[in-house]
């Protein structure tokens, strides 16, 4: 069965709500429809009602089975309610004033809808660039018990291959606990995905074939990723070099006895810069279809899109999205 085939028999008759801020993108109204009319989510669009309902009738769609909500039309008790949340959440560090002006925008009150369990996430980024999707993530949702930062990782298919490379996303420059973090959310996506995960700590060095403090930070990390989940510390090795990582034969003469060399399927990058060109090399490259970014490590599902995305995209993300929300119940 194909991935999206599995993934929807998953989340089918879930009742699983999603939130899409940007409701008068023609992109997110074809998806949510499609969404809705196969019973995957319940989606909620956020926007004004009737700019949303031109947008739609210009593209020919229908919204009757799609819920939108106008933030600018709360009633007073709704609107006070989420600008105590708010300011609660943040705990003394943003006012009533402000938290009246954040909620103006529409990510901050999707983001909210998710943290008060309005919704259960949310998919932007179609409109508007990354940091405006993860940032009210991270004041408002904050980051999942366990880890201290997020990360962003992509799913890789092709054919019946199936790999998650991270970090691909978020963190520029990655420390050795920032990278063993990103190794253990890495292995829970693959999971998520049915996926059983061996994950390789890249580097330019396999088992100290190079010297370098770069060497030494993934050789640290993979070490703390095994003492932070020791149930996967079997299935993490490193630091191996990609082919060693992938290839039989090539782990067979630089990572002899290694239970994962040769076999990995999860790939931890150590930089961001590493990560990024990695996954483009495999999608433009290597035709592999690459699904993300997946954002990682948040308390509450949060994905963002590009904003060069299809509705296919929309699509999809949406579906995972909704997969990560299962997978937190």
């Amino acid at each position: 069965m194909a991935l999206f085939d599995e993934l929807k028999e998953k989340i089918q008759d879930e009742k699983i709500r999603l939130v899409f801020p940007e409701g008068e993108d023609a992109r997110i109204q074809g998806a949510v429809i499609r969404l809705a009319e196969e019973q995957l989510v319940e989606p909620i669009l956020l926007g004004d009602t009737a700019a949303i309902n031109e947008s739609a009738e210009a593209s020919g769609y229908k919204l009757d089975k799609v819920q939108i909500i106008d933030p600018a039309k709360q009633s007073p008790k709704e609107h006070e309610a989420m600008v105590m949340a708010l300011v609660d959440r943040r705990n003394g560090k943003t006012d009533a004033e402000t938290a009246a002006k954040w909620l103006k925008d529409v990510n901050y009150f999707g983001t909210m809808m998710v943290q008060m369990g309005l919704a259960d996430g949310m998919v932007s980024g179609a409109v508007h660039p990354t940091g405006d999707t993860v940032r009210p993530a991270l004041q408002l949702i904050k980051t999942a018990a366990g880890s201290k930062r997020i990360s962003g990782a992509f799913f890789l298919q092709k054919g019946d291959q199936r790999y998650v490379f991270a970090d691909c996303a978020i963190n520029i420059e990655l420390d050795a606990p920032t990278m063993a973090q990103v190794a253990i959310q890495s292995a829970r996506t693959a999971k998520a995905f049915g996926v059983d995960p061996k994950i390789a700590m890249l580097s330019f060095s396999t088992k100290g074939s190079a010297k370098s403090e770069m060497v030494d930070k993934v050789v640290a990390a993979t070490q703390l990723a095994k003492e932070m989940a020791p149930e996967l510390a079997e299935v993490i090795d490193g630091e191996l070099q990609f082919d060693a990582a992938l290839v039989p034969s090539v782990a067979a003469a630089k990572a002899p006895g290694s239970k994962v060399a040769g076999q990995a399927n999860v790939f931890v990058f150590p930089s961001l810069e590493a990560g990024n060109i990695g996954y483009k090399i495999a999608q433009r490259l290597g035709g592999f279809e690459a699904m993300g970014p997946i954002l990682q490590g948040l308390a509450k599902p949060v994905s963002d899109l590009s904003r060069g995305c299809s509705e296919e995209d929309v699509y999809k993300v949406a579906i995972i999205t909704a997969i990560q929300v299962q997978n937190q119940n």
